[in-house]
Parts: structure tokens; sequence; C-alpha cells
């Protein structure tokens, strides 16, 4: 798949812009803070609908405007689809070929993006919550029903954390039937989401191996292990998996009463990733943990395209400048001829590839594209 054009309206500081893309690469060349990386946020937005760089979505609309728009037409291998996202203060509506989507679990997976930016280079070093993030995204966009699953358990466990709060305070353990029935229903989400982000790991893992074997000449091998509080694998179905949370839980009961608040379940998980058998965030070099994260945002692309049956389109802001030469050269290579990509960068002096040579460019200043 492709983006063939963009349109965006009262988006960051756009005031209005139309492009047309080649299908291979695109460029993006300009100063710092002049638009680059909002383009390149507004496809991923698209693709999406929520920013990589901002939770508040009020951000994302040009200043005194009411709303921002949009608009994005992708080729697919069934044909070209009209994609449009409006975001308002009020929220947010997505159409898939002019079809307004009653859910935007139902948009997200339309158009499938990867983002691959300077601090996506932290997904190893960063904390749990940045690698749980990363989990929900990925397979979010391959995956609606994972989407519908771990929305219900975060609002089960929304719901549990509070009754659990009303019990420490009132200090009455007596009345704990509510208490069974919020733990019985937060098991059940748990264990579809534990289930989908283990074969997640397993097929990632796959991919990355490979990559991060060759990035490292040859010399190191990676391995990724989903670490969650209960004692299970990729080989365990459901039923196993909820028999290990009840037990949990059963063990639980009086501590999470009296720190009112709910101690295991997918939300306190984490993403380990061991290069020849050592935990790579504790004990790799700053080098070691950079080849880390490009071998993951590389085995994304055949993830997918193994997932959906198309390749992705893949975002590269401004992360070229901080790769060295071996590693870049390595990106560049990868991606040539498969994957409409997006580069955003103050200059490609220096960037001595073919792929590059042969893309499409763009130049930006002021909120203004010159192509």
């Amino acid at each position: 798949m492709y983006i063939q054009s963009l349109a965006l309206t009262s988006y960051r500081n756009y005031e209005h812009t139309e492009l047309q893309f080649d299908n291979k690469v695109n460029v993006m060349i300009g100063e710092n803070a002049q638009g680059k990386t909002n383009l390149m946020e507004a496809i991923y937005v698209l693709s999406m609908a929520k920013s990589h760089r901002t939770s508040n979505d009020k951000e994302l609309i040009r200043w005194d405007e009411d709303y921002a728009k949009i608009e994005g037409r992708v080729i697919k291998k069934n044909g070209p689809l009209p994609m449009q996202l409006v975001i308002s203060k009020k929220g947010k509506k997505g159409k898939v070929n002019h079809i307004e989507q009653q859910k935007l679990s139902h948009y997200v997976g339309a158009l499938n993006t990867i983002m691959f930016a300077p601090e996506d280079l932290s997904l190893v070093k960063g904390s749990p919550q940045i690698r749980r993030r990363f989990l929900d995204m990925e397979i979010g966009q391959v995956s609606a029903v994972y989407l519908h699953d771990l929305s219900l358990y975060q609002k089960i466990l929304t719901q549990r954390n509070h009754y659990l709060k009303q019990l420490q305070n009132s200090r009455k353990q007596t009345d704990q039937a509510m208490l069974e029935i919020l733990t019985e229903q937060l098991i059940d989400a748990a264990a579809k989401v534990v289930k989908r982000r283990l074969t997640f790991t397993k097929q990632l893992e796959k991919w990355a191996q490979p990559l991060h074997f060759g990035i490292s000449r040859e010399l190191e091998t990676l391995t990724l292990q989903y670490q969650t509080a209960i004692e299970v694998s990729e080989a365990s179905d459901l039923s196993k998996i909820k028999n290990s949370y009840e037990e949990s839980f059963q063990k639980l009961r009086d501590r999470e009463i009296d720190r009112g608040v709910t101690l295991w379940g997918p939300h306190r998980d984490d993403l380990l990733f061991f290069v020849n058998g050592r935990d790579v965030q504790t004990y790799g070099s700053q080098g070691q943990q950079r080849t880390t994260a490009l071998s993951l945002k590389l085995a994304e692309i055949d993830l997918i395209h193994e997932e959906i049956g198309e390749y992705p389109i893949l975002l590269l802001d401004d992360v070229l400048s901080e790769l060295d030469d071996y590693r870049q050269s390595h990106l560049l290579h990868t991606i040539q001829g498969r994957v409409q990509t997006f580069v955003t960068t103050t200059s490609v002096e220096g960037i001595d590839h073919a792929t590059l040579k042969e893309a499409e460019i763009f130049r930006v200043a002021s909120g203004k594209v010159i192509d």
C-alpha cells in the first residue's frame, strides 16, 4: 500500500496544503520548526487516529481554528481507499471510503504505518510503559479485536481500582461480591490481551532476529521475552492463562485491598530484549540498544506484511542523523524498492545511498511545501 495524496486543513502550522507522493521514497527537507515533522505526524495520525508526539489532540489544531482535517488517498492491492480524519475540540471522527466509522477502533487498520523517530531509540532503555505502548499500537494496527479487548480491560481495570480504593478507605472487607465479579471480568479480558501479546512477541522475534544478526555483522543473536507476573508462554491457551490469573488474584486479594490498587495484569507487564543472552536494557552498549531498536522497527515491516498481505508505510522522522553510516546504510538497503518511505531531514548531504538519490524531494519552510 502507499499514500498517493495528502491534504491538510488547519493542521498544526499548515493552513491548507495538498501533496502528491511517489510510491517509493519521499524526502522532506527543511530547517527545524518549519513543519517537516508535522507532515510526518499527519500521516501517522491519519493512520492511527492519535499522535506519536502528544496525547492532547487540541495541539494538532491550528491556532484560533475550530478543527483540523487530514485527508488521504491510499492505494491498496484492492484499489484506492479515501480516508479522512477530522479533529475538533469535541473529539475525532474518521471516514474510510467516505463512510463514517462508529468507533475509532474500526477506523484504525485501514492504513498501516511504522513510525521510527529518535525517541524510538529509547524503546529498549526507556520505561516499561513505553514498551507496552509499542505493543498496543503495533498489535492494534493489525487486530481490531485486540483494540476492543484492550479497551475493555482498561475500563474494567479502572472500575476495579476504584472499588479497591473504596474497600481500602472504608476498612470493610465483608462485602466483596462486587470485587469478585470485577476480578472475573478483568481476568477474562486480561487473558485475551496477554495471549495476543505473547503471540506478537514471538512473531516479532522471528523477523527481528535475522535483521539484528546482519546489522551486528553476524556477532549477536537477539531474543525477546514477554515478561508477565504469571507463569505462561506463547504456547499457553486462554484457559491456562485465566487459571494462572485466578490463582494469583486469590493470593493477592488482601494486599490489593490494603494498597487500593490492582497489582498484577497486562498494565504492569514488560517486553525484554536479550543479546547473546544478556539483558540489553541493563548491560547493552548504546550501539547494541540502537541496533535492537532498529531491528524491531524493520521487523515490523515483514510482520505486518505477513499479517495483512501488504507492506506498511515507513515514516523516518529525523532518525537518519541519529544512526551511524553502517546502520543508516543497512536501513536504507532493507527498505529499497519495497516500502513507501517518508524521510525528514535538514539535509541529505553525507547520505550516499541509491535509495535517496531516486527520492522525490519536498522542501518545507514556514508551513508551506515546495516539491
